[in-house]
């Protein structure tokens, strides 16, 4: 019995420890990537109304489903950042990383299940078209967006195309609610890193609006 006690111990204490190890890793990882700054202009729980200013991006358009894309998307992108430039120059990473569906159609949730998608890292502040390197892949386009307004709902959990669909029917009826009308695709927006705890994870679902109807 003593034996059994000592084993339940151990394990109880490992897992804690594992616990306490990915929640310093998350809290530390969170506080040292940037994010891109935005004004909240109003708040209903989970969803918000914000501005942001002009943000300079590397992007790439990459074939496949959602969560196909995105690892595609990172993988070229994280290559840019890492060195392979016309400087060999490191980058330093942001949050979020951006997906967002090339659409031919209305704006709903059956734009998540496009095949083409655009995959987004903001760049650092302090950098702009003039002073970035430019990247050795040539799908890989460097752009300054302008300022949006965008409404967003964020949520935790793993990003799944059940997880996307129901929070941007969501955010659809927020804006309709709201008296606002969509005038962009939706963007997924991952904020951690993949060994980040599922009820730990920032994500949110991202659309441009403006002032009428939807």
């Amino acid at each position: 019995m003593e034996h059994l006690r000592r084993l339940w111990m151990f394990k109880t204490n490992w897992v804690a420890g594992a616990l306490g190890l990915c929640l310093f890793v998350s809290a530390a990882s969170a506080m040292a990537i940037e994010t891109p700054d935005y004004k909240v202009l109003s708040k209903q729980g989970a969803f918000e109304l914000r501005d942001y200013a002009a943000q300079t991006v590397a992007e790439v358009v990459v074939e496949g489903d959602q969560q196909g894309a995105v690892r595609d998307g990172f993988r070229r992108l994280a290559s840019y950042i890492f060195g392979a430039n016309s400087g060999d120059q490191k980058i330093a990473m942001t949050a979020p990383v951006a997906q967002s569906p090339v659409m031919s159609g209305p704006i709903t949730t059956s734009a998540l299940g496009a095949h083409r998608w655009v995959v987004r890292f903001d760049m650092p502040r302090g950098f702009d078209l003039t002073t970035l390197p430019k990247p050795k892949n040539a799908a890989i386009r460097l752009l300054t967006l302008p300022p949006a307004r965008i409404a967003s709902l964020r949520f935790s959990g793993l990003m799944s195309d059940s997880a996307a669909a129901k929070e941007t029917a969501a955010l659809l009826s927020y804006i309709k609610t709201n008296g606002l009308k969509a005038v962009g695709p939706p963007t997924l927006a991952q904020y951690d890193p993949p060994w980040t705890l599922w009820f730990l994870r920032r994500n949110e679902v991202l659309i441009p609006v403006a002032d009428g109807p939807t």
